[in-house]
């Protein structure tokens, strides 16, 4: 199967940066779609294609948008040249960057997108959508992956797949967090296996259910619609509970690391359970919950990570804690103090950070991330979420 990807990747698909872009006879939202930002990820290059070939644009309202990431690296099949580029797009490293005279290829891509989004919030209408299309090197479910903002809670609950909340408190730089920082709805969406030709018509049933979702074509205008949700939901057995991300084993720089043979993402593992090997020393499951995103590939930082499904019950009450805005408060307490409000971003003493659960500070909408031996830096998406943007919109309503 990885033959005949390759093959046809060099033989009938040429990669350009802008895979296809529509602008509809009336106005409406803006969404843009990502495929290939790794490499060896090239399922939604594909699915794009298609799906953009078959769109006419007298029946669309907006503008949608099809780009490729890591064109280098999608060229030579690689995950990435030098550096991951789903892990370049901090604040502090674009500038860095900016100031380079002499950048490696990842780092090229990298400012040739930034452009073209810039491009894009500055020229388009809002609300904006951003979607990430990505497969992962072990069988999976599909799956959708959000830092958690509401805005982003309530548009991703519209599809039948699992959702997967906090992996931005475990990963540094990736895209979707940069453009969630910007304050609009972005998520991930992984359609299965590196490779697998499932993972394409997923991507093709996502793609035409976030147009619909999103308001940029209307649900009569995508032939068989109802097929495209049903096959979805089938792919994702059902499932479409909402996940937290509670462990993530970090590989560090020279570690030998080796997955064991045969996990699935969502499977679920115990307490104990051998999951993997590093520098040959045996890894167990630290915590009960489900394996997610086990790494059979050569490169990745991370080898794996362990979520678990959360209560309906605390997602209401996060719903209410956060319109009610109770976070205010937190910088009355003794060790905590604001870093920036308007950015949502907050220092906590760690002496003072040991009393309070981290499910406190989550259900508050923060994510936290030791940057000191003493202190915890928190940020808040919902402090820089363009809420205002989505409220009247039809899933803004009624939804955790």
């Amino acid at each position: 199967m990885i033959d005949l990807y390759s093959k046809a990747l060099k033989a009938s698909l040429k990669v350009d940066r802008i895979l296809g872009k529509i602008e509809g006879l009336q106005p409406g939202p803006t969404i843009v779609f990502f495929g290939g930002i790794h490499g060896n990820e090239n399922s939604g290059v594909f699915a794009l294609k298609e799906v953009m070939r078959g769109i006419n644009r007298a029946y669309v309202k907006g503008t949608i948008y099809g780009i490729s990431g890591n064109l280098k690296a999608l060229s030579e099949q690689k995950r990435y040249i030098n550096e991951d580029l789903n892990r370049l797009w901090t604040k502090t490293n674009i500038e860095h960057i900016k100031q380079k005279s002499d950048l490696n290829p990842d780092e090229k891509e990298l400012l040739e997108l930034l452009d073209i989004l810039n491009a894009i919030l500055e020229n388009q209408q809002p609300p904006f959508y951003f979607i990430d299309l990505h497969t992962t090197s072990s069988k999976t479910l599909p799956f959708i992956t959000i830092n958690d903002a509401l805005i982003n809670r309530k548009f991703s609950q519209q599809f039948p797949v699992p959702i997967v909340l906090g992996i931005e408190e475990y990963l540094t730089g990736p895209l979707l967090s940069y453009i969630n920082q910007l304050g609009y709805v972005s998520l991930g969406f992984e359609s299965g296996q590196h490779y697998e030709f499932s993972s394409i018509l997923n991507h093709i049933d996502f793609i035409y259910l976030a147009l619909v979702y999103s308001g940029i074509v209307e649900e009569k205008a995508v032939m068989d619609f109802s097929k495209h949700y049903e096959q979805l939901k089938s792919q994702a057995q059902q499932n479409s509970d909402i996940f937290e991300v509670i462990y993530v084993h970090k590989i560090k720089p020279q570690e030998i690391f080796k997955m064991q043979n045969g996990f699935k993402s969502f499977e679920k593992i115990k307490k104990g359970s051998p999951l993997a090997e590093s520098n040959g020393i045996k890894i167990s499951a630290a915590n009960n919950g489900n394996i997610f995103m086990p790494l059979y590939q050569q490169k990745g930082a991370e080898g794996f990570f362990i979520i678990k499904p959360i209560n309906s019950f605390f997602l209401k009450l996060s719903l209410v804690l956060r319109r009610l805005k109770t976070d205010s408060f937190l910088a009355l307490l003794p060790g905590i103090s604001w870093v920036d409000k308007k950015e949502g971003i907050l220092q906590v003493n760690l002496k003072i950070a040991k009393f309070f659960a981290k499910a406190f500070f989550h259900l508050l909408g923060y994510r936290n991330r030791q940057i000191t031996e003493t202190h915890l830096r928190l940020n808040n998406r919902e402090r820089v979420a363009k809420t205002a943007i989505y409220k009247k919109e039809p899933w803004y309503k009624g939804r955790i």
